[in-house]
């Protein structure tokens, strides 16, 4: 299959305006190169699956939109709201609206649920309130004095995403929230990021379940070897039998 073909927008993607631009990053893991430029843009309020299989340098290329340092960005630009988030440390690019859920979550040992929402709101700029928090997730608010990482694995996601919004952000990016999760719990979680985006928070979702996160996402962007090779709407590759057989397996 030629890649030519599914990469016809990813220049294009590279110059558009956008409210997060990603512009040939790449990034490294000591000597292993796993992100080698790529380019994309997200639009405000906008949900945007990044897809691809195993290896493809996803969970890489959200560490490095975060500025985690972990892989290291070796080359390009990240701007956020006119922001340049390449040039900010981790805690920088938080404090200018970023969140990153990772896969593991990293619910704190010892803290109860609502401990590690009010650990997110001690330094500014401060977010959602407990009320609000606990209207969009009941569940956390019915354990709010339970120890976080005794709750379900669903629970535990809802509190990874809860503890993001108790910050003031802007775009959340989410590491595999569907893994592990029974379809009634995804159910839930699709139901939260759907209010989340009418609230008007730009997300980027990178999951393996591609089929389900593009039914939820705007566009979707493919990586294959740490590149880009598919930058559209997301309805274009649930219609793409060729692409989605290519690239995801699917």
């Amino acid at each position: 299959m030629n890649t030519q073909t599914f990469n016809k927008n990813a220049n294009h993607a590279a110059t558009a305006p956008a409210f997060l631009s990603v512009w040939d990053i790449h990034a490294s893991y000591g000597e292993s190169y796993i992100v080698q430029g790529v380019s994309f843009n997200v639009h405000e309020g906008e949900i945007l699956a990044l897809l691809g299989r195993n290896g493809a340098g996803k969970t890489s290329t959200l560490r490095t939109i975060a500025q985690i340092g972990d892989p290291e960005l070796t080359h390009g630009e990240v701007w956020l709201d006119h922001k340049p988030l390449h040039l900010m440390k981790s805690y920088e690019a938080a404090a200018a609206g970023l969140a990153l859920v990772p896969e593991d979550r990293r619910i704190i040992s010892g803290l109860t649920v609502e401990e590690n929402l009010k650990l997110a709101q001690i330094a500014p700029p401060i977010g959602w309130s407990l009320e609000r928090v606990y209207e969009l997730f009941p569940r956390l608010g019915e354990r709010r004095k339970q120890e976080g990482t005794t709750l379900s694995g669903g629970e535990q996601q809802m509190l990874a995403i809860a503890r993001a919004l108790c910050r003031d952000i802007k775009v959340l990016l989410l590491d595999e929230p569907y893994e592990g999760l029974a379809p009634v719990i995804v159910d839930e979680i699709e139901k939260t990021l759907s209010i989340i985006k009418a609230q008007g928070i730009t997300t980027i979702l990178v999951e393996q379940n591609a089929v389900r996160a593009l039914k939820l996402a705007d566009r979707a962007v493919i990586l294959d070897t740490g590149g880009v090779v598919f930058d559209g709407s997301a309805q274009e590759v649930l219609e793409n039998e060729a692409l989605r057989a290519e690239y995801l397996a699917i």
